[in-house]
């Protein structure tokens, strides 16, 4: 594995500004979001706006991607995926939430998830991730991806590709009447053939008009996660798995959450809606 530094806090600049009348989540300004209390499985309207939170979402965080380069900063990339959302009429749903100072997370090679973006820079040989949620007419759109920047070592790059892998087959395994173990099922036992930990205490969840609904969606094979799945039920399927341990520990900024053994870790992300048949992404640019 690359032999690079650990990573430490950076300066966080100011908070930046969405124009007024882009409409807010209810938890911008508050300490936390109101408890959602409505249905997981949602209408064909809402659905229909969720695909187009979704496809934002997707988009900005493709267009900061192409920004991922050594020297540059995380906060650059912030700036990007900010810009592009406000653009195009969405809030960043991250801004704001629970206080949270940016519009997207940055996640770097130790990292499993919620790194703030900073004046940290990039360097050859990183693996970042990109997580990004856009809200817009009432509803949130989620995706992540970790990405390569510059020469990166055999080992992170599998990682990488195979925490990609597990999505792709924990998607496939979402059909109603199922429960939702199975997703956790699917990840966990590709996860292990590679030796790989798969991070516990981070999930999926439910979103919607929430960004975080009540609903979770284990990576691993939980015997609590007896939710069957019904179709029009919108959740996110987000495995972190790690090249040692799932423990973790947690910054003092009280968002960053870094592997205990501080190997590398991975992680990918969709927002879908369960349908007759399995599942449709809502986050494809």
């Amino acid at each position: 594995m690359s032999g690079q530094s650990l990573l430490v806090p950076g300066e966080i600049t100011p908070v930046r500004s969405v124009p007024g009348n882009i409409r807010r989540p209810e938890y911008v300004g508050k300490p936390a979001p109101t408890p959602y209390t409505g249905p997981e499985v949602q209408d064909s309207d809402t659905v229909e706006r969720m695909r187009v939170a979704g496809r934002i979402a997707a988009q900005a965080m493709e267009e900061a991607a192409k920004h991922i380069a050594p020297g540059v900063t995380t906060d650059e990339l912030d700036r990007v995926a900010h810009a592009f959302m406000v653009d195009h009429g969405a809030y960043p749903s991250t801004l704001g939430y629970r206080g949270f100072p940016k519009s997207l997370c940055t996640s770097i090679n130790e990292v499993i998830c919620h790194g703030i973006p900073d004046s940290t820079v990039l360097r050859d040989g990183d693996i970042v991730n990109l997580d990004v949620t856009a809200y817009i007419n009432g509803v949130h759109g989620d995706n992540n991806a970790t990405y390569l920047c510059g020469d990166v070592d055999e080992e992170s790059r599998l990682l990488v590709e195979r925490t990609r892998e597990s999505l792709n087959r924990a998607i496939k395994a979402v059909r109603p009447g199922r429960q939702i173990n199975v997703i956790g099922r699917v990840i966990e036992s590709y996860a292990k053939r590679f030796g790989y930990g798969v991070v516990r205490d981070f999930t999926g969840h439910g979103i919607n008009s929430s960004f975080h609904s009540g609903l979770i969606i284990p990576h691993y094979d939980s015997p609590h996660a007896t939710t069957v799945m019904q179709p029009g039920m919108t959740f996110t399927i987000e495995p972190m798995l790690t090249l040692g341990t799932h423990e973790y520990d947690l910054w003092e900024d009280g968002w960053t959450v870094v592997t205990k053994d501080r190997k590398r870790t991975a992680q990918f992300e969709h927002t879908l809606m369960v349908t007759e048949t399995g599942a449709e992404i809502l986050t494809l640019p």
